[in-house]
């Protein structure tokens, strides 16, 4: 074989080893991604359920709040009619 076509092969050669290294890169950023994606659909899903039990939470904040609400109602509805009634019996 002449010396060019050996030169011309071995470029061949060293341009083939670059586009398999090439290769490589892309394999491993491809896996570098997936594995990014994943765990991206894994917190996204965490986020959600801390949502639904966020939504749990207020509805649970609002039923106590009405609760309080109606209970001070009451005790004020009952001082007022103690004293009422003491007031009857002191002026009688």
């Amino acid at each position: 074989m002449p010396a060019n076509q050996s030169d011309r092969l071995l470029r061949i050669e060293e341009k083939i080893d670059k586009l398999s290294e090439a290769m490589i890169a892309i394999a491993r950023t491809e896996e570098k991604l997936v594995s990014m994606e994943q765990k991206y659909s894994a917190q996204y899903d965490r986020m959600n359920r801390f949502s639904e039990k966020l939504d749990v939470i207020d509805k649970v904040v609002n039923d106590n709040a009405q609760s309080v609400y109606t209970t001070n109602k009451l005790f004020w509805i009952a001082i007022i009619a103690v004293a009422g009634a003491i007031a009857t019996n002191i002026l009688i």
